[in-house]
């Protein structure tokens, strides 16, 4: 049925869970397992004249840590479920574009989304983005609540 499955997570719960039902899914299967977290890159916000920025490098290092973190948990889970998985870290200001086409340049067959994320600084994975891939993907998508 599905031989390539691609798990986008941000760490959030829903994500983790959507994840862990994504690897016994694979795991009945016999499907390989990918996973991806998307960074949206670093931007000034500039509301009227006040421009308020944080600095760059600060944010690429803490995107970085909380993409690495939130990946360790993949690859973690996926040892308990009995996966492999490959992991990949993307910095994409279109976060339902990075997973479609990583999706895609890995022939991945079946997406597995949490139907909700997370905001904030390392503003990752949101449940729009969800909607987004739903909207422009034709690759199947398993929307876990």
């Amino acid at each position: 049925m599905y031989k390539h499955i691609l798990v986008a997570t941000d760490g959030s719960e829903p994500a983790e869970r959507a994840m862990r039902d994504g690897f016994q899914l694979a795991k009945l299967l016999g499907a390989k397992v990918s996973a991806i977290t998307v960074s949206r890159p670093w931007q000034a916000v500039a509301p009227g004249e006040l421009m308020v920025a944080f600095p760059e490098e600060e944010y690429m290092q803490g995107i970085q840590q909380l993409a690495e973190e939130n990946l360790k948990k993949v690859t973690e889970a996926a040892a308990a479920a009995g996966v492999t998985c490959e992991t990949m870290h993307v910095i994409n200001d279109q976060v339902y574009q990075a997973i479609i086409d990583a999706a895609e340049k890995n022939g991945c067959d079946l997406l597995v989304l949490g139907s909700h994320g997370r905001t904030g600084l390392a503003q990752l994975f949101l449940g729009s983005e969800t909607q987004k891939v739903l909207a422009h993907t034709k690759i199947p998508v398993l929307v876990h609540r």
